[in-house]
């Protein structure tokens, strides 16, 4: 039996588990998988961790060198995420530079963090125009199955809860950590034949007509929303999926971003 074949099998599967109630993995249609969070598994990272999202794993590393500021923005720090698809994480996924997969699972993370202002790039700056601090996010996918985007944000913000920053390897002084001033929260969620699941795996990604992140913050307040798929979507269910994902959101900070006090 042909891939394609095969796809369109999975597709029908898994449409037909919802239409009668069921999902593939026995899950309720608002029902993550299960979650766990590592962090600082990297002795050479400045801060790290690693996701588990059911199968997907995700892990994070954030690491700080000095260099020079844009010229458009000689007071800030530079922040650059970057993401890696190794051809052992998915059968989908091949060697070579970076494709528009991870391309854009770097720029929905990263638009995350910037929307939500969780950096403050001007303390970044050690001397203007001159000298800065250049954060570096990489996240490497070590297994797939499904719904990278927000395993890849969970990862992120709990690696950036943590740094160190390495004054004493370039001879400078400071605070030794970085503040974060807000815990955005990334929830995808996949509309299939009018039914709306939260936390897609790859047999349900594929068979989506359209999928929608929900990128909101400690307050409730939105920093973002990422929606692919080529079917338009009515404005109920949009505003239904943005409900959802801050409700989703909130249980999800509350359980591994919540700073002790």
């Amino acid at each position: 039996m042909g891939l394609e074949i095969m796809d369109d099998v999975r597709k029908d599967f898994v449409r037909n588990m919802l239409s009668e109630g069921d999902r593939e993995d026995g899950r309720g249609f608002r029902e993550y998988r299960e979650i766990s969070l590592k962090r600082d598994i990297i002795n050479k990272a400045e801060g790290s961790a690693c996701v588990k999202l059911g199968d997907t794993e995700v892990l994070v590393g954030a690491k700080l060198e000095v260099g020079s500021p844009f010229p458009d923005s000689p007071t800030e720090g530079v922040l650059i995420t970057n993401a890696e698809l190794v051809p052992l994480a998915s059968p989908e996924f091949e060697s070579g530079p970076p494709n528009e997969k991870s391309i854009q699972l770097a720029r929905v993370v990263d638009r995350g963090i910037r929307g939500a202002g969780v950096i403050d790039l001007e303390k970044l700056c050690i001397e203007e125009g001159e000298k800065v601090w250049i954060l570096f996010l990489d996240i490497h996918v070590l297994d797939n199955n499904g719904n990278l985007i927000d395993a890849a944000a969970l990862g992120a913000i709990a690696a950036l809860q943590n740094i160190r920053v390495p004054n004493e390897r370039y001879g400078l002084t400071g605070d030794e950590t970085l503040q974060v001033h807000d815990t955005p929260v990334d929830v995808t969620m996949v509309e299939i034949d009018g039914t709306i699941v939260v936390d897609p795996t790859c047999n349900e990604e594929n068979a989506a007509t359209n999928r929608l992140t929900v990128i909101s913050n400690a307050d409730g307040s939105l920093s973002g929303l990422q929606k692919t798929g080529s079917n338009g979507m009515k404005e109920e269910t949009i505003v239904e999926m943005v409900e959802l994902g801050i409700e989703k959101a909130g249980e999800i900070r509350e359980k591994f971003l919540k700073v002790p006090s």
